[in-house]
């Protein structure tokens, strides 16, 4: 994997807990709180601030469109948020998912590195059949008793994204911290 082990080392014990949460809230009400979404932007935004100092990094370069740029690791990191972000709000008009589906995905861009693309697709792929699975499992069982009020359950044609979001990028960061660079 191209994630420094150090860095989703640093990363997992803030991410962890907010992915979890961002996982109960969807289930619960359908919901990926805004609140949660900027707490994640903001991890990365401090945390990789001491992790990828940009002052100390070695400078890459990339492409943004037709120019040539050069950059530090944290700040082509942080340009991940802007370009899913705009990919999210067409995403939402187009009604393919929910707006804090596309804000998540957004936040938890920058942690991505751009060596893990297919990567993360696959956990994200394999978190997502896994959680729609376990989700429509648990709704058509007497498991449903357990939190007979939760919003995800009434909605037969929708499903809670937040459940395989949150969890893919805490084991994309799980792994990172095993086979990191």
């Amino acid at each position: 994997m191209s994630i420094p082990a150090l860095a989703a080392g640093w990363f997992l014990p803030f991410v962890l807990p907010i992915c979890f949460y961002v996982a109960f809230t969807d289930l619960r009400d359908m919901l990926i709180k805004n609140h949660a979404v900027i707490t994640l932007a903001l991890v990365f935004v401090v945390v990789g601030l001491f992790v990828l100092p940009p002052w100390s990094t070695e400078w890459t370069t990339g492409w943004v469109g037709p120019f040539t740029i050069t950059l530090p690791p944290y700040v082509w990191q942080l340009l991940h948020i802007v370009v899913v972000l705009i990919l999210g709000i067409f995403f939402n008009a187009a009604g393919l998912m929910g707006a804090g589906d596309a804000k998540f995905l957004a936040a938890a861009s920058a942690f991505i590195w751009p060596g893990d693309y297919m990567t993360a697709t696959m956990i994200l792929v394999s978190t997502t059949l896994a959680a729609f699975v376990t989700h429509r499992l648990a709704r058509n069982t007497a498991l449903r008793t357990i939190a007979p009020d939760w919003e995800s359950w009434n909605r037969p044609k929708q499903f809670p994204m937040g459940f395989s979001l949150g969890g893919g990028l805490a084991i994309y960061l799980m792994l990172g911290t095993v086979y990191g660079s």
